[in-house]
């Protein structure tokens, strides 16, 4: 029996790696990779390495077991069909017989067209029959946090979600989850809405980063519109633009802002505050 975790070289994939290290031989833990040269610290460290890759279905024969526990990262390839790039790892993963088939999904909250995908991968899990669980990952502090360059130069948060609230949470956090859905038991046929412990407001957001930074640090409540047009401008694909201004709208109307305590109750601890977070990306 393995632990199989997809993405393993992403960045919450290196998380779930490395924690499941401190919980399991590594020898157990199988990281399925695209690029195997980015994953030579594990194989160094004894962690099976799988090449494989979401578009090419013949790469994933063979490579689940039965009685295996497999955690499919959900793919950031928004313009290849990321729900069929999902069911080539499922249909693999059913065929094998594996024991548990976790998946990286969204709030149930959240209706932006992010989501979209997401609701269609878990019906494909759900009609496949496949024991699973449905880990409703939050946002990530470090959607904001690793994107501090832009901020700090020009002093301004700027985002569509006017006075909206996000209960975000490390990558870290969510990492523990799945490391303990993947080492625990009964937790087949289940789905967590996962979470930070708290909500926090990007007028917040802007305070805390002039308080770290003791620079002044405003937040720009712009349009839908103009956050589009501004991450175009900055070289996002126009669709892939839309689609995160969109989640800005989700948060406006406090989609992002549901706390659960599902986080903290599978890790056994409280989720990292934005603070910490914080403090982290400016010591990088």
């Amino acid at each position: 029996m393995s632990i199989v975790v997809t993405g393993a070289t992403g960045h919450l994939g290196r998380h779930v790696v490395e924690q499941l290290l401190e919980k399991v031989p590594a020898e157990q833990i199988t990281a399925v990779v695209r690029t195997p040269e980015k994953a030579a610290g594990f194989a160094e460290r004894g962690v099976r390495i799988a090449v494989a890759d979401y578009n090419d279905p013949e790469t994933f024969d063979g490579l689940f077991a039965a009685g295996d526990r497999v955690l499919l990262i959900s793919g950031n390839e928004f313009d290849k069909g990321r729900t069929g790039q999902h069911r080539i790892v499922l249909d693999a993963a059913r065929a094998a017989g594996v024991a548990l088939f976790a998946y990286t999904s969204a709030p149930g909250s959240l209706t932006a067209a992010l989501a979209d995908d997401h609701r269609d991968t878990e019906e494909a899990i759900l009609a496949s029959g496949v024991p699973h669980v449905l880990l409703r990952n939050g946002w990530y502090s470090e959607n904001y946090t690793e994107q501090l360059a832009p901020v700090l130069e020009h002093g301004a948060v700027v985002a569509a979600a006017g006075e909206g609230r996000v209960a975000s949470a490390a990558r870290a956090d969510y990492a523990a989850a799945a490391v303990a859905v993947l080492t625990g038991e009964g937790h087949e046929n289940t789905t967590y809405e996962l979470s930070g412990d708290t909500a926090w407001g990007f007028a917040e957001y802007a305070a805390e980063l002039s308080r770290q930074t003791g620079r002044e640090i405003a937040y720009n409540a712009v349009s839908v519109e103009a956050l589009t047009g501004i991450l175009t401008g900055a070289g996002l694909p126009a669709p892939l633009a839309a689609i995160l201004a969109g989640v800005d709208a989700s948060i406006e109307k406090g989609e992002l802002a549901v706390t659960t305590g599902d986080l903290s109750r599978l890790t056994g601890r409280p989720t990292t505050p934005l603070a910490e977070s914080i403090t982290l990306a400016l010591k990088g």
